[in-house]
């Protein structure tokens, strides 16, 4: 997750009716949530991603399945790929749903990167969004910071044959309940859980905030740290199933507020074509 501070520098009846014989409306959910554990400890369609850099290096970020012809596309950041920060793509790239750490043993020694590499999902090919050029600034490109990655099949089937996938949902999005997810990794995170925000995100307009970021939805408070880059932020979200309506994905953060980038609608004719079945 980029910070938002170096990125943006320059920057009814019905109801009274049931109300009378005492009912109450039923809880929300998720709970309210400024960055704790998820309730049922993980999300099916929802995942921690990790990039191996060169020098044995590697970049963790979060991710989550979304629906396509295929049934192998994930969605993430952009800058998870690669970023003016980083222009170099990554040697490889792979990704576990429903990661779990193994406890304490595996804390601060960086052994969750090191587990989704040797186990996770491959993924075979990527796509950033149009205008999404690393030899831009950065601050010039935040509005394009979202991708889609293609998987490999594992024994004849999807990642989403196995998992199931959420919903994609292109713009006009409005502020409103949101849920966002992922695999915080700065302290006082460890990346080994999953941990979310949730509450009424606001979608910031001109004149609120910085060029940048018009258009984007906000959750504030929401203490998530790097590591939840590429998250999903979602809606209606099943809890039986592990999916909902994803939105946008993490993009930039502070220490109070994490920002989601929603997707223009061209975004689904990109899925389409780069989720298509013949890309099995």
């Amino acid at each position: 997750m980029t910070s938002t501070r170096a990125a943006l520098a320059a920057l009814v009846t019905c109801t009274t009716a049931l109300a009378l014989m005492g009912a109450s409306a039923p809880a929300p959910y998720p709970p309210a949530s400024k960055g704790g554990p998820w309730p049922q400890g993980t999300v099916r369609t929802v995942g921690k991603l990790v990039a191996k850099l060169p020098g044995r290096q590697a970049e963790s970020c979060s991710a989550a399945i979304v629906d396509s012809p295929s049934g192998s596309v994930v969605a993430t950041a952009a800058h998870c790929i690669a970023s003016p920060e980083r222009p170099r793509e990554p040697e490889a790239m792979y990704f576990q749903p429903a990661y779990e750490g193994k406890g304490a043993s595996t804390r601060g020694k960086g052994e969750g990167p090191k587990t989704v590499l040797a186990h996770g999902w491959k993924v075979t090919s990527w796509r950033t969004a149009p205008g999404w050029d690393t030899d831009k600034s950065l601050e010039s490109v935040l509005p394009y910071d979202w991708a889609f990655l293609r998987m490999e099949k594992r024994g004849g089937r999807t990642i989403q044959d196995v998992y199931g996938a959420n919903k994609l949902r292109t713009e006009p999005v409005r502020g409103g309940r949101t849920a966002t997810l992922g695999y915080p990794a700065s302290s006082p995170y460890d990346g080994e859980t999953l941990d979310y925000c949730a509450g009424k995100a606001h979608l910031y307009e001109r004149g609120e905030i910085p060029a940048a970021n018009v258009g984007a939805l906000s959750l504030r408070p929401c203490r998530l740290t790097q590591g939840v880059s590429g998250g999903p932020w979602l809606r209606g979200i099943d809890r039986k199933r592990g999916s909902g309506t994803l939105v946008a994905v993490t993009s930039v953060g502070s220490d109070d507020e994490l920002l989601g980038r929603p997707y223009p609608k061209s975004a689904k004719a990109l899925l389409k074509k780069f989720g298509a079945e013949h890309g099995r």
